[in-house]
């Protein structure tokens, strides 16, 4: 049989909030009540419930990780794994678990993340950020439940977020490029409706006319971050009367649908054409050629997520949004004079 709090406290002649209250060390108890109590829960060898000491504490030690988006990037971008992996381990040190919320139906209503947060009294939440982010996201950000955004802006009273600087690595590119006589750029970008790809986009633009470099419209095409629209982007490039000395694709996985691409095109990497990823993606070290690219900080970004999350549940810090600064990593796929 399963018991209740009010079981031991019947067997131990107390009420249930005293049970409660000594579960959970709250203070003001007798030492005799407490060892009282304490001898009923070993004699019966009772575990006290998660929803008990929810309730009681006001404090559930859980975290709602949210995928969010019509189109989500969930489990199958190693970026955002690798991003997750580092939170896990971060808020697990900080003594939390980790709740994964479907953005499918709740009860048969509408995808309500705000609802589902309250329901399960979740302390905080990630979100992670795909396309067409839904309105309940935003809801979330508006409420008193502290949450952190990961290439998603969340405005609101226990809110924030943290990206890469994306606006910097179009800039690197550009530069690591020109530093090594490459002056004819191709560039395949993310979804023009994406905010991390139209910061990305903006920023390999204003590199390129900073450095006072010819933008050919027959060179800049748009994929959705994934391996196939890389590979059908570069084949539209390769299409044209010329080629460019390197291509910039503003993700790693489209880098390698676009070298998969070049390849069965009869070119070779980087003796006919250059190319760099973005992400550092542990599949860029294995490519042939090894990717050049320009590396986010994953560990740092779900570290500094875990970190930033603790202290918007504690209420210790006002924190504004965050940008970690990306790093280029020449690998095969470039030539360095």
């Amino acid at each position: 049989m399963d018991l209740t709090i009010r079981d031991i406290a019947k067997m131990a002649g107390v009420s249930p909030a005293t049970v409660s209250k000594i579960i959970n060390n709250y203070e003001g108890i007798s030492e005799r009540t407490r060892q009282k109590v304490y001898k009923v829960i070993e004699d019966t060898k009772y575990q006290p419930t998660f929803s008990a000491k929810s309730l009681a504490t006001k404090k559930s030690n859980l975290i709602g990780l949210i995928y969010a988006g019509k189109i989500n990037v969930d489990f199958k971008h190693p970026f955002f794994n690798e991003v997750v992996n580092s939170f896990k381990k971060a808020v697990g040190s900080l003594g939390y678990d980790l709740l994964l919320f479907s953005n499918e139906q709740f009860y048969q209503g509408e995808s309500k993340y705000l609802e589902r947060c309250k329901h399960f009294h979740v302390d905080g939440c990630l979100v992670i950020a795909g396309d067409e982010i839904e309105e309940a996201v935003h809801e979330i950000a508006k409420s008193n439940i502290p949450s952190v955004g990961i290439d998603l802006k969340l405005e609101g009273p226990r809110s924030s977020y943290i990206m890469t600087d994306n606006a910097k690595i179009g800039s690197k590119v550009v530069e690591y490029l020109y530093l090594n006589q490459v002056r004819n750029i191709a560039y395949i970008g993310g979804k023009q409706d994406s905010l991390i790809a139209s910061i990305r986009n903006i920023g390999f633009i204003d590199a390129m006319n900073q450095f006072g470099l010819p933008i050919h419209k027959d060179w800049i095409h748009y994929g959705d971050f994934f391996e196939d629209s890389g590979y059908e982007a570069m084949k539209e490039i390769l299409s044209g009367d010329k080629l460019p000395q390197a291509v910039f694709a503003a993700s790693d996985m489209m880098a390698l649908g676009a070298l998969k691409a070049i390849k069965e095109h009869n070119l070779s990497v980087p003796e006919d054409i250059q190319l760099i990823g973005c992400d550092d993606i542990e599949a860029c070290r294995y490519s042939n050629p090894p990717l050049t690219t320009v590396k986010q900080d994953k560990q740092k970004l779900g570290k500094l997520a875990a970190y930033m999350l603790e202290d918007l549940i504690k209420d210790d810090l006002n924190i504004c949004d965050v940008k970690v600064d990306p790093e280029l990593v020449p690998r095969g796929s470039t030539i360095e004079l």
